[in-house]
């Protein structure tokens, strides 16, 4: 009964986790692309996919030799999200800017999962020092862990099934409004390049990374 409280618990605070700031504003650049609503929600489970993946990977092999990330890796890992949340934004603003006509935006709207999987993973590289320091002070055992990690992963691929297929309605609906959706799309890729850079200057600065790199 414990170890089913604590699954359970790991369940909620994996779709918690899937709705954090960055993980929301990556997966918006990516529901902006899609042409259905069911696309849009199948970019978030396959985020959650690659998520999950490197999760159970890394957060297995140190909970295997009982060690952890040093700070400074670990800083620098998020601080590639930051990179990708400004390429993503980038990237969004550059093709809606582009887009001249209907079909045009159609065609440029298409974004393959296996980036959503890829964003997912690196999401999931920078969030693992957390996920283990949370797993190894939840249960006791290397399988207990394991399955810690698998419903933690289940319920971020969850909560972001639910999110993408909320987020991605206003892109569906505004499909043959060029003007809108284009708009739509340029504002969500200035708030996520708005906010990589920030998440960028909070590690750097604020966390100390960059004073880390320098010693």
């Amino acid at each position: 009964m414990e170890l089913s409280m604590i699954l359970w618990a790991g369940f909620l605070l994996g779709i918690k986790h899937a709705i954090e700031p960055d993980h929301v504003i990556a997966v918006s650049t990516i529901a902006s692309r899609s042409k259905s609503l069911f696309r849009s929600s199948l970019a978030g489970v396959f985020w959650g996919i690659g998520h999950t993946a490197t999760l159970v990977v890394v957060g297995l092999i140190l909970i295997l030799l009982k060690g952890n990330i040093p700070e400074k890796w670990a800083l620098s890992l998020e601080f590639t999200v930051g990179i990708m949340l400004v390429y993503l934004g980038l990237t969004n603003i550059g093709k809606a800017a582009r887009a001249v006509q209907s079909k045009h935006v159609h065609e440029q709207k298409e974004m393959p999962y296996v980036k959503s999987v890829l964003i997912g993973l690196v999401h999931g590289l920078a969030g693992s020092a957390a996920m283990v320091l949370l797993t190894m002070s939840t249960v006791s055992t290397v399988w207990e862990g394991a399955l810690y990690i698998l419903i933690f992963g289940l319920g971020t691929v969850l909560g972001m099934l639910l999110f993408t297929t909320v987020i991605g309605l206003p892109f569906v609906l505004t499909l043959e409004k060029l003007s809108v959706n284009r708009a739509l799309s340029i504002l969500t890729g200035a708030i996520s390049t708005a906010f990589g850079f920030f998440y960028m200057y909070n590690l750097g600065i604020t966390e100390g990374l960059f004073r880390l790199w320098l010693n």
